[in-house]
């Protein structure tokens, strides 16, 4: 019998999961998949997690895994043409290689922001939750969490730009990167 505890230990860690699955997922329906799979992942798994790793970013690793897997799926079955998705929403980002290396970047990229932006974007960015939550956690006013996550998108783009020239669509989104020549070559 599963305790009631151990639900709510579920239910909590779904509830981080969810925006963060929900960025990175079309539809209503595949979040819900995706989830799934993620936290079944997760119970399989947790009892070989090594004792210094962390357990909060090993499981954005396992749910990044079960989208990075979902997407492979979807492309080997995709839906047919004359029959829509009821919950289809539009995506957030392109679903692509592209997105798969600067997803990369962005890790490294966050990683190298001074302290307080660092957290700001990992906790609102990367672990998916909402301002207002990410700083009563770092016990700093909302207005304060704004202005660090704002500055740390800026630095990050200003990071990309520096070492990629991007072409973005109508929308803002990243249609192709490419390395920029090297400023000793100019």
């Amino acid at each position: 019998m599963i305790t009631p505890e151990a639900r709510g230990a579920w239910r909590e860690l779904e509830a981080r999961l969810r925006p963060y699955v929900a960025r990175r997922v079309a539809s209503v329906a595949d979040i819900d998949d995706v989830l799934q799979d993620t936290l079944v992942r997760v119970h399989r798994g947790v009892a070989e997690l090594a004792e210094e790793e962390r357990f909060g970013p090993w499981v954005y690793r396992v749910a990044s895994n079960a989208i990075v897997d979902h997407r492979r799926a979807r492309k080997r079955h995709p839906l047919p043409a004359n029959e829509p998705n009821p919950e289809e929403r539009p995506a957030l980002e392109p679903d692509s290689d592209l997105e798969s290396e600067l997803a990369e970047c962005i890790a490294l990229f966050v990683a190298r922001l001074p302290s307080p932006y660092r957290e700001a974007v990992t906790l609102t960015e990367l672990q998916g939750l909402t301002q207002k939550d990410a700083a009563d956690l770092l016990g700093v006013t909302l207005s304060a969490m704004k202005s660090r996550v704002q500055r740390g998108r800026g630095l990050i783009r200003r990071m990309f730009e520096e070492c990629c020239e991007l072409t973005l669509d109508c929308r803002g989104r990243v249609t192709e990167c490419r390395p920029r020549a090297s400023r000793s070559q100019a």
